[in-house]
């Protein structure tokens, strides 16, 4: 028992000490631990079998097998440990289970997670000829200790059996991708990937090996690429087991810095764009090898000669778009590769793999002339037009490298946001996008070209050849992308010059259109929360002003009803104080007083409300009116009788609100989105603007989300006395974007350095409560 306890202690210091070693990572890490491991159990089974022949026992005809990750050597720090005692009809049943017990009882006792079991090779056989699982785990075993060739006679004999029933493995094997991907979601799009189960992670590349084993599956280009990605993910969970100290496999956002800095990253957002190319490659070879997979397993493909033509050189077969090698030594402007791609976007097809990598040779060795010739500005045209069908097309480009040589300015784009990019296409192309602009084809350029900035557009469009309006357009589109939204959201559309901005920006009706129709896809590409009513609402009546203007009208006629309306007028001179909470809107009028814009904020924080929008208005005999848009993330009706309740007492001092609001907080966590907790990520920023109004100071502000955020920042500027005049209130992810029309305490715009400082310093020091 002493030695058992002495040999315990070493393996735990040898452990310990690779947890420690902050110069060993990844996969070379899962190695070191696998070795450690390896020494460890090879003991344990000397000393097992020392106790068993002590006993009376016979040793040969027994071995222990490292199967699953453990027999790859990827054994992560806090992955279970599968192993299996294997042996022959030879081995007296109570002298196995002897020695499994003085094997298995000591790795328990090492607090490690034990995946175990004790067969015979026929028996492990039997049970892999119907369980996927163990088929699989069988097809990494190795010996560890004892007889090897009876390790090895089991490795041989899995293979061959999975070999044999490989049509029946492809078809499970697929299932379980597809399983997987509907429920882990993205490695590469995900704010807090799962490096193991997400499309593109790590079970997507064993899953693609085994079936490479049961039959040639995967195409020689891919191997290396697929061997790097996995490196680059193994890497990554093994520093996430280190770092949290647990099993994981989801790369949360708080943990992201620090599983950067450990492989020698500058930050998070250089790992999660490495993983998100890695998950990227990962998830194209995967869809790329199980569509061909599925494809053989349905049956024999018609022949070629049957298949119809599509194009000189070009035949459509089974979805796929086939290239004649003719078709390339004819290619004399270039073209050919865009015409493909064209041709394969418009029947929603993908581009047979051979004749991919027969393009993608052909690309390494010739380019593009500038300008293009038509026919490639005319392909790529009819491709983006293609929508969703296009993304499939150019993802498949990009992943062999033809794409970055056919438009440079794509290369420094990152992985997260190519999809984006292409979901922007999809959108762009909807029926009612379309229809709503006199040029689709620019509005389908824009969306693709739109996310690299305004001086590679230039490039782009120049390069093209299209007339230098159509590039003028491009680049104001680049330029002006998020205008329309940023400006609908966060400024007061009843303030003339919010509107006279935007006009002075925008060229002409038909770019505010096209704008307005980008502005929405890629809205829609964001995913449906991104473009709900009311945003879709406030850019519509912004483009409307707007256009109105544009047209020769004036922005003034336009605020006829501006906030407050006449029903707003006749609330305040009716002097009675008024709290009523209807649909998605709350109006008070009550007693101007410092603070009333605070408390409102506070009681519809207390009951889990979100702020979308707010205004207030003063009148000269000392009444306040304050109207706010909500919206009830938890409910389908607004309990309003009990918020109105609770805001009257806080009106009349009856209801503490900062302790109430300290309580939840308390009990919910300020956090609400992503389990990211305020100061996760960027630190908060406030900022000044005093051009966006000709009566107010704009201050915006950025934070994470969290329960009582406009609370918090309001009751600080009502500590300075400030006058908030309208509120635009905007969640984004995990962070917020609030922005406040300021005025002083005389009705003025707050211009001193000094006191836009202590502003910043009170919101600042709010929201660190």
């Amino acid at each position: 028992m002493r030695s058992r306890c002495l040999y315990r202690a070493r393996v735990t210091l040898e452990r310990q000490s690779l947890f420690d070693a902050d110069a060993l990572t990844g996969a070379a890490w899962c190695r070191a631990h696998s070795d450690v491991v390896d020494a460890w159990l090879a003991e344990l089974w000397g000393r097992a079998l020392e106790g068993a022949e002590s006993a009376g026992g016979a040793s040969p005809g027994m071995a222990l097998a490292a199967v699953g990750g453990y027999g790859r050597s990827e054994l992560c720090p806090h992955s279970d440990l599968d192993v299996m005692l294997v042996h022959d009809r030879r081995s007296a049943s109570g002298e196995v289970a002897g020695v499994a017990d003085r094997v298995w009882y000591p790795i328990w006792d090492e607090g490690l997670h034990l995946g175990h079991s004790v067969s015979t090779i026929r028996e492990a056989l039997s049970l892999a000829s119907d369980d996927l699982d163990t088929a699989t785990a069988l097809l990494s075993a190795r010996p560890i200790a004892g007889d090897a060739g009876l390790v090895h006679t089991l490795a041989d004999e899995a293979q061959a059996l999975w070999r044999k029933r490989s049509k029946r493995w492809l078809a499970q094997l697929a299932d379980r991708v597809d399983e997987r991907h509907a429920t882990a979601g993205e490695v590469a799009y995900r704010m807090e990937p799962d490096l193991k189960d997400g499309r593109g992670g790590l079970r997507d590349a064993h899953s693609l090996r085994w079936a490479d084993l049961a039959r040639p599956v995967l195409v020689e280009d891919d191997r290396a690429g697929l061997d790097a990605a996995y490196g680059v993910l193994l890497d990554a969970r093994v520093e996430l087991h280190r770092v949290a100290g647990r099993s994981t496999n989801v790369l949360a956002l708080p943990h992201q810095a620090a599983v950067a800095s450990r492989l020698g990253m500058p930050g998070a957002d250089e790992l999660m764009t490495t993983l998100a190319e890695a998950g990227r490659a990962v998830a194209w070879t995967s869809d790329d090898t199980w569509r061909r997979v599925r494809a053989r397993l349905r049956g024999g493909l018609r022949s070629r000669s049957a298949s119809p033509a599509v194009g000189p050189g070009l035949v459509l077969r089974d979805g796929e778009v086939w290239v004649d090698p003719s078709a390339l030594a004819h290619d004399e402007d270039g073209s050919l590769t865009l015409r493909v791609a064209a041709v394969a976007a418009r029947h929603h097809a993908v581009i047979e793999r051979d004749s991919l990598e027969r393009l993608a040779t052909a690309g390494r060795v010739a380019s593009l002339p500038s300008p293009w010739p038509v026919a490639a500005r005319m392909a790529l045209i009819e491709l983006v037009q293609a929508g969703s069908a296009a993304g499939r097309v150019i993802e498949a480009l990009d992943q062999r490298g033809v794409w970055a040589r056919l438009l440079p300015e794509w290369a420094p784009i990152a992985s997260r946001r190519h999809r984006h990019l292409l979901q922007t296409v999809a959108a762009a192309a909807g029926p009612s996008l379309v229809a709503g602009v006199k040029r689709p084809d620019l509005l389908a350029l824009g969306a693709l070209l739109h996310g690299l900035g305004p001086e590679p557009v230039e490039r782009v469009a120049t390069r093209m050849g299209l007339p230098p309006a159509d590039v003028t357009t491009l680049i104001e589109l680049a330029e002006h992308r998020s205008l329309l939204a940023e400006v609908a959201t966060r400024r007061d559309l009843d303030d003339v010059a919010t509107i006279e901005r935007v006009v002075k920006a925008i060229g002409g009706a038909d770019q505010l259109h096209l704008l307005a129709a980008l502005t929405e896809a890629e809205a829609l590409a964001a995913g449906p929360a991104a473009w709900g009513p009311w945003k879709a609402g406030l850019v519509a009546q912004l483009v409307d002003r707007v256009a109105h203007v544009l047209d020769g009208g004036e922005a003034a006629a336009l605020m006829v009803d501006a906030f407050p309306t006449g029903d707003h007028l006749a609330l305040l001179e009716a002097g009675i104080d008024h709290v009523a909470g209807s649909g998605d809107t709350l109006t008070v009028v009550n007693d101007d007083r410092p603070g009333m814009f605070s408390r409102i904020a506070g009681v519809l924080a207390l009951h889990g409300l979100d702020v979308l929008a707010a205004a207030a208005w003063s009148s000269e005999d000392g009444r306040a009116l304050a109207e706010f848009r909500v919206a009830d993330p938890m409910r389908d009706e607004t309990p309003w009788a009990r918020i109105t309740r609770d805001l009257a007492l806080v009106l009349d001092g009856r209801l503490a609100l900062h302790a109430r609001i300290a309580e939840r907080v308390r009990t919910y966590g300020r956090a609400r989105v992503g389990g990211a907790a305020v100061g996760t990520g960027p630190p908060a920023s406030v900022t000044f603007d005093n051009s966006a109004s000709d009566d107010a100071t704009v201050v915006d502000v950025e934070t994470a989300d969290g329960v009582g955020v406009l609370y918090r920042i309001t009751r600080a500027l009502a500590e300075l006395d400030l006058d908030i005049r309208s509120a635009r209130v905007q969640t984004m992810g995990t962070h917020v974007v609030d922005a406040f029309y300021l005025r002083d305490r005389h009705g003025r715009k707050i211009v001193e350095p000094a006191t836009l400082a202590e502003i910043e310093r009170a919101i600042l020091h709010g929201l660190a409560e």
